[in-house]
């Protein structure tokens, strides 16, 4: 009775702040027009035209990437399954077309209204949900348990903040864990904090994170640094920018310039919808600036280069001296995947605000293939790292040696999807 007065809360509160959602959506649409369509998939109105055996959450890029590897080797396992890859951010129904293309089916997932769900799992009719890292919404994993779908959480992460967080609310989130039929966790301390919160310890696996995973792209970096950014040295690369961020970035890079006049900072926000900000930010700061998007070749002169495109962002790592991943140097963002660097052979900063990937920064920084800077500090520390170039060739040998230690969690967590679509191939045959 008590979990069904927490779940009919949710569902109050979760129509009172539906047109806050609206809203926020035509929002960010200023900037990025995107958000503003296919409303419909949004609200629920929309039902894939037809079923799919495998659906696949994956909320943003970071997830969709991840994703992308465990997708592709299922379906080279069973060629004729169809799949459905579902998305909450424009920039990851991007990465599904761009690096799955056709092979799979695409949309946005219906907000967790339970009129919605039910009919979307219903026309759907998934045997195996598999959701990525921690997107878990009540009456989605409630309906679906309910219509037979077996539901596995892939590359679990959890922080301890979050379980905290989760925590709070044990009769809305302790029945949703339940319905999980299988975790596979990143580590052993996103698998406790799981267990914690009530997910029956038999049910979840260590399997490590499937980012360590990630293959090496075919292209030349040499090649690709020669035609983009001739002649230029050094090239720091600040990724995945946040707002506050991009300003304590230029302050250390105006510092830098002074001992190296013919240094360029490539810029790259995170969001798409900050790249009018941050041109704006560069132009009233006097900067000497081009845009990506503007297709011309990088002037002599140009001081940043400020990357305002989709789906360039191992090129953009590829062509640094030096990478700082950004999102981590404010305390409220988290981080993000310094994987990314790291598997390209780019020595790699961070700040110390990893919150999102915290297991896999402290393996890089004992490794000696990461190091966590503040803002004040990110000057002195790219010269640092510009004199030595000894130093800077460690921390790449580091981070190989990390990557090939760590590798093998694709391979375990395909075998947790076909294992799964095996059992509801079989389930499903049965006579009734």
């Amino acid at each position: 009775m008590i979990r069904w007065i927490y779940r009919q809360i949710y569902n109050v509160a979760l129509n009172l702040l539906l047109p806050v959602a609206l809203l926020r959506l035509w929002w960010r649409g200023r900037h990025a027009p995107a958000y503003r369509q296919r409303i419909g998939e949004r609200m629920g109105w929309y039902v894939p035209p037809h079923p799919c055996a495998l659906w696949v959450h994956a909320v943003s890029v970071g997830e969709t990437v991840a994703a992308v590897p465990l997708i592709q080797a299922v379906l080279q396992s069973q060629p004729h399954l169809t799949v459905m890859v579902t998305n909450t951010t424009p920039t990851g129904a991007e990465r599904v077309r761009t690096l799955l293309g056709a092979t799979v089916a695409q949309a946005y997932l219906p907000w967790d209204r339970p009129a919605a769900v039910k009919r979307w799992i219903r026309h759907l009719k998934p045997q195996v949900l598999v959701i990525m890292e921690t997107e878990l919404w009540p009456n989605l994993l409630a309906i679906a348990q309910a219509e037979g779908v077996w539901i596995i959480l892939a590359n679990a992460r959890l922080s301890a903040r979050s379980a905290q967080g989760y925590g709070r609310w044990p009769g809305l989130v302790r029945p949703m864990l339940h319905c999980l039929h299988q975790v596979a966790a990143q580590d052993a301390a996103t698998a406790e904090r799981l267990q914690w919160l009530g997910v029956p310890a038999e049910r979840i696996a260590v399997t490590g994170s499937l980012k360590f995973d990630a293959q090496r792209p075919a292209f030349d970096r040499q090649q690709l640094r020669e035609q983009r950014t001739p002649g230029r040295f050094p090239v720091v690369v600040a990724g995945s920018t946040h707002a506050g961020e991009e300003s304590l970035i230029l302050q250390a890079f105006t510092d830098f310039r002074r001992h190296y006049p013919q240094a360029l900072l490539i810029l790259v926000p995170r969001h798409p919808e900050r790249f009018a900000e941050v041109t704006q930010l560069l132009q009233s700061g006097g900067w000497s600036m081009q845009r990506r998007s503007d297709a011309e070749t990088l002037r002599s002169d140009t001081a940043v280069w400020l990357g305002d495109t989709m789906g360039e962002m191992l090129l953009w790592y590829a062509m640094a001296d030096i990478a700082l991943v950004a999102g981590s140097l404010r305390q409220e963002l988290g981080g993000h995947n310094m994987l990314e660097p790291v598997l390209l052979g780019v020595p790699t900063l961070s700040g110390h605000y990893v919150l999102n990937f915290q297991t896999i920064a402290e393996i890089l920084v004992q490794a000696g293939a990461l190091r966590l800077v503040e803002a004040g500090d990110l000057s002195s520390v790219w010269q640092e790292l510009m004199q030595r170039p000894a130093l800077r060739q460690a921390m790449v040998q580091a981070g190989e040696q990390v990557l090939s230690a760590n590798r093998g969690a694709l391979q375990r967590q395909v075998a947790l999807v076909l294992h799964a679509l095996a059992r509801t191939q079989r389930t499903t045959a049965l006579p009734t």
